[in-house]
């Protein structure tokens, strides 16, 4: 059936053209060429940076074509390009030394209230279609943002840590079933670490071990800071 639908689309595209969400250029594909081959100079040569606790997985450095895309996701009503991003994160991970099978993916939730604004959650997404090309298992409630939070980008590190501090808890999903695996975080930008730290914390304390976090991008000055 997935195949069918693959091969259907892909006919349905020779014959309609819809525009390329970051250029508005006509295109027959989710991006348009010249947008496409700008996305693929972001992607980075080494993916995996070690933090304090766990790794640190992006697929390309934050900035130009990629920050572009990402601020379409999420702030221009552009949830389509959550599918080719995710399935480039995956490519990347299967292909990385640090990638494992024994783990389960869990997406960093928005709250319900700003989810709700939006009309979806870009991680979600983000995480169903890194797991659609990796087949690891998914569980999009393991966690639940239950403060809504200040934007981090404004605040400093301390600011950060403290603007999370109990704004996420246990997800239903979790609370129903714990995992026999460990976690996978997936969030679409690492920066600080701040927002990972706090996922992080709330589902140690429940003794679930998490394994690492895999990201869209990360600012190339944070390879060796720790602490989004």
């Amino acid at each position: 059936m997935g195949n069918s639908r693959q091969i259907f689309q892909s006919l349905l595209n020779l014959f309609i053209e819809s525009n390329c969400p970051l250029c508005q250029r006509p295109t027959s594909k989710e991006f348009c060429h010249d947008c496409y081959r700008q996305l693929q100079r972001c992607q980075s040569s080494n993916y995996a940076q070690w933090e304090e606790e766990f790794p640190v997985f992006a697929w390309g450095a934050y900035g130009g074509a990629i920050k572009r895309a990402i601020a379409a996701l999420k702030y221009e009503n552009q949830p389509q390009i959550a599918r080719p991003l995710g399935h480039w994160l995956g490519q990347a991970w299967l292909n990385s030394p640090v990638s494992s099978q024994s783990l389960v993916v869990v997406p960093v939730p928005m709250h319900a209230d700003k989810r709700k604004k939006r009309g979806y959650d870009q991680a979600d997404l983000l995480a169903q279609s890194f797991c659609e090309f990796t087949r690891l298992p998914l569980q999009k409630c393991g966690l639940e943002r239950i403060r809504e939070t200040e934007a981090q980008f404004s605040l400093s590190g301390t600011q950060r840590e403290q603007n999370l501090a109990g704004a996420f808890s246990l997800g239903k999903g979790f609370r129903r079933s714990r995992p026999s695996r460990s976690v996978l975080l997936l969030d679409d930008i690492y920066t600080t670490g701040a927002t990972a730290k706090a996922a992080s914390e709330t589902l140690k304390g429940q003794g679930i071990p998490v394994y690492g976090l895999v990201a869209i991008a990360t600012p190339k000055n944070s390879q060796k800071t720790a602490h989004k």
